[in-house]
Order: C-alpha cells, then structure tokens, then sequence
C-alpha cells in the first residue's frame, strides 16, 4: 500500500467495515481474461462473505472457471469540499473521508446443505437487523432455488482517510468544518477525525 499512513491493520476495525456495510463489489475473472465487476448483498459470518446468486450467469461461471476473486467494501464518510479552503487558494487539498476493505480470496459453491441454509439466514439478518423474522428452513422453494458462493479469505488489506497524518490542530478543524457543514455523514466523519463522542 503506497499511503501507509491511510493502512487499517487491526483485523477487528477492518471486520467492523465488512459488517458494517450491506453490499460489496467482487470481481472475477472472465473467459477472455478480462476482470468482471458486480455488485453484491453480502453478509461477513463465520470468517467468510457469503452471497447468493441465480443458478447460472456469468459470475458462477466465471467462478467456475476460475476461483480467484477480488472483493471490496467502502464506506463514504464525507468528501471535504472547497469551502474549508481560504479564498484565492489551490484547493489541491480537496479530498474524499472514508474506510475501505479489499479482500483476495477464493470463491466456492457452497454444497452443504446446511451451510447454505445458514448462510442465507446471516444474510437476512444482517440485512433486516432487529426485525423478527421467520428462519429459513430447507423446505421452502427459494433455497433450492438459489445458489450460495462463500468467498474464503486468502488476505485482507483495510485503508481508511480519516485525515489521520494532519496535526492535531488541523483535525479540529476539519471535524468543525464538517459538524457545521452537517451534511450526510459530516458528523459521523467529524467523530472518526478526531476520535471523540
């Protein structure tokens, strides 16, 4: 990683941003060699993302082809905009807040039954948290239905921009900026800056 100062190393900060996000984009590998991009609902359960997908298309058969995959999650906190800059100045310090996940791994069609069923569960509930919902059981339609893919974790690289080589001073003022600005997730950036409730 060329910004070091932006790295995520603790596995525990890098897992609350896989949980805390609800879809992920994985890119596979398709006939003519040419990486292929979609969107997923996912769920992080048990050390693995786990999706679930048609029968056929082209991401199974590109799994099917070949396993290797590349998965990732982002969360926009803020993007910090010319008006924290002095008038008549370059703006070149125009930037975007955020934290970010990047997993290699190895993509599988999960065949154990109860595996998928348990998956598909963590899936549910991790999209629709605090809401009473019925289990899925193998009995109803849509699990045969679907295929589920876990993705195995060969490695895990975390980067966040949460203004963390500006001195102190400098934080303060960025997490003012933004609490004032109040848009969208100012004030959730403003907290991650400078560390504070």
């Amino acid at each position: 990683m060329k910004k070091k100062s932006c790295e995520t190393t603790e596995k525990s900060v890098k897992e609350e941003i896989l949980k805390q996000c609800t879809v992920g984009r994985m890119a596979t590998i398709d006939e003519n060699g040419y990486p292929y991009i979609v969107p997923l609902n996912y769920v992080y359960w048990q050390g693995k993302i786990y999706f679930h997908c048609a029968h056929e298309g082209e991401k199974i058969a590109n799994i099917s082809r070949d396993s290797r995959v590349c998965f990732e999650v982002d969360i926009p906190l803020a993007y910090l905009d010319t008006g924290f800059f002095p008038e008549n100045t370059v703006p070149s310090g125009v930037t975007q807040f955020y934290n970010s996940v990047i997993i290699r791994g190895k993509a599988t069609i999960v065949t154990d039954l109860q595996e998928k069923i348990d998956a598909l569960n963590a899936l549910v509930v991790a999209h629709e948290p605090g809401v009473k919902i019925t289990k899925i059981t193998s009995e109803l339609p849509a699990v045969k239905g679907c295929k589920v893919v876990a993705i195995s974790i060969e490695s895990m690289t975390g980067k966040q921009n949460l203004a963390q080589s500006k001195p102190e001073h400098m934080k303060e003022a960025l997490a003012s900026y933004l609490e004032k600005r109040g848009l969208g997730r100012d004030a959730e950036a403003a907290k991650l800056i400078t560390g504070k409730e």
